[in-house]
């Protein structure tokens, strides 16, 4: 089921993404797409998928040693998961400067992120001046976790989404229906093909193959959703060079980084750097999910009922 959005013209596909995740079929999390084989995640626990190893943490922080790139996937509503997260955030910190891009952002808050990090607001300032409930909807204590560790180490924070109208249009009109000025403000090759994402996607929209011109718009928004966010990222490293050795960790749906190729995969595209993928799935039970779904899986938690 998707939530009643406040625009009910805004499409909610990383909300569609997050629900399927978390149904009972585990199709999504065992496709044929990269290294052959399947591991078992016990709940509560990260495994490196290449080993089929039980891992902590720190090993995710050594993995990532020497990639700009960690991608956090999540599920939106399971508030083990943003634990998850902060706990990979603050191990990252430790060791290495660290910026974090959301998903739960559009670009123009961007100005008003920063502010938390340096202390200037509470967080009810926080949640009023950054728009959280239009920007995002969820409760805000689910993502707790995650700003107070962002405030404790001053980490800087992106906006990597664009105005959802902008999605809207495309899974309406096709890319053809965007304006000539926020043609502009995208990368050039927004229908760059990757038939392993398109897979990826009709798996997640139920394992049906599209071929509609309804559920080509629809793959053709979530196309626009992971150019753009990895565009977001891009632009800002650009116009703020960081430390060599710095990691910028991206927070998004798992749907945006399943198997590498969402917005992982953009960025791979354009700069040819790798970086390192945590899906996270829910779950009280043992998943199996196939070996190329991401660098490590973790399970733990369920969502909770809006």
């Amino acid at each position: 089921m998707l939530r009643k959005l406040e625009n009910p013209s805004v499409i909610a596909l990383p909300l569609l993404v997050a629900a399927l995740l978390g149904q009972s079929t585990p199709e999504p999390l065992r496709l044929r797409i990269g290294a052959a084989g399947e591991v078992t995640v016990a709940p509560g626990t990260i495994v490196d998928t290449r080993t089929g190893e039980t891992v902590s943490i720190e090993e995710i922080v050594s993995a990532a040693a020497g990639k700009p790139f960690v991608f956090l996937g999540e599920s939106h509503t399971n508030p083990e998961h943003h634990k998850f997260q902060a706990q990979v955030i603050d191990a990252l910190a430790k060791v290495r400067p660290v910026v974090v891009g959301f998903e739960m952002f559009t670009r123009p808050v961007q100005e008003d992120l920063n502010p938390w990090t340096l202390g200037w607001w509470s967080e009810s300032e926080f949640i009023g001046k950054s728009d959280w409930k239009h920007q995002w909807g969820y409760d805000f204590g689910l993502y707790r976790p995650i700003f107070e560790t962002i405030k404790d180490h001053r980490l800087p924070m992106v906006a990597l989404n664009i105005p959802r109208p902008w999605v809207h249009t495309v899974a309406t009109k096709g890319y053809e229906g965007l304006s000539a000025e926020q043609r502009a403000d995208l990368p050039a090759d927004l229908g760059a093909l990757n038939p392993a994402h398109r897979t990826v996607f009709d798996a997640l929209i139920g394992g049906h193959p599209g071929g509609s011109a309804g559920a080509d718009r629809m793959y053709a928004a979530q196309v626009l959703w992971d150019q753009a966010m990895a565009d977001s990222a891009l632009k800002y490293l650009a116009a703020h060079p960081q430390p060599s050795d710095s990691a910028f960790v991206v927070v998004a749906g798992s749907g945006h980084v399943l198997y590498r190729q969402g917005i992982n995969y953009r960025i791979w595209k354009r700069t040819g750097q790798q970086g390192v993928t945590v899906v996270m799935v829910d779950g009280e039970k043992p998943v199996a999910v196939s070996k190329g779904v991401a660098d490590f899986v973790y399970v733990g938690g369920v969502e909770q009922k809006e």
